[in-house]
């Protein structure tokens, strides 16, 4: 049964400044768009949704449209389709509950003050080996991006290439996070429950 939202997720969610990042009219922001924002609340140390997925047990991640460290096609960027790439996951460890996926840009820190959210995903089925291009996550939760969207938001840094780091890990619960939650919330709530981790890696330029 999901958990209800608990004291550690409440906390989190009160200490954070912005849930993403726009341009003044309202429109789409890039990567390295700033829109007043201050940076990370947390460092990438204090919860698993930050910072590197450094592999833990057998979990993979993998991507049929790109290998990793490779350039990410440009139909997946901000302005190509702006759909989510396919993703292949393996090695989920027996007592998973669930999968979460993270998407980040850790090189906007320079253009952008932060890490640049794309893509939050929480309580995917843990038996799920395969996740569509263009994924419609009806049955998972989504969160909200630094593009102040809930789902997908693609690539589109504004200066040079950037490495982006698709992050998948496997929890012994699922969460009771609601629909919109942002990375800070995210991370507070799996902080304990990580059974296994692995990491993506893909490039994308202007």
């Amino acid at each position: 049964m999901p958990r209800p939202i608990g004291r550690r997720t409440l906390l989190a969610g009160a200490a954070i400044g912005v849930a993403g990042c726009l341009d003044g009219a309202g429109g789409d922001a890039a990567d390295g768009d700033t829109g007043g924002t201050d940076g990370d609340i947390m460092s990438d140390s204090e919860t698993p949704a930050h910072g590197d997925a450094e592999q833990r047990g057998d979990l993979s991640l993998t991507s049929s449209a790109f290998g990793n460290g490779e350039r990410i096609p440009d139909q997946y960027g901000r302005d190509g389709r702006d759909v989510n790439p396919p993703l292949s996951i393996g090695g989920v460890p027996d007592g998973a509950a669930s999968l979460a996926l993270v998407v980040d840009d850790p090189d906007a820190r320079a253009p952008a003050g932060k890490v640049w959210v794309h893509w939050l995903v929480w309580n995917l089925d843990p038996s799920r080996e395969q996740i569509p291009e263009n994924w419609n996550a009806a049955d998972a939760t989504e969160g909200t991006n630094d593009f102040g969207e809930v789902g997908y938001g693609g690539p589109a840094p504004p200066d040079r290439e950037h490495t982006y780091r698709f992050k998948c890990y496997a929890l012994d619960e699922t969460l009771g996070l609601t629909r919109g939650a942002t990375k800070d919330e995210l991370g507070a709530a799996m902080a304990g429950s990580v059974l296994a981790q692995t990491q993506l890696t893909g490039t994308f330029a202007p």
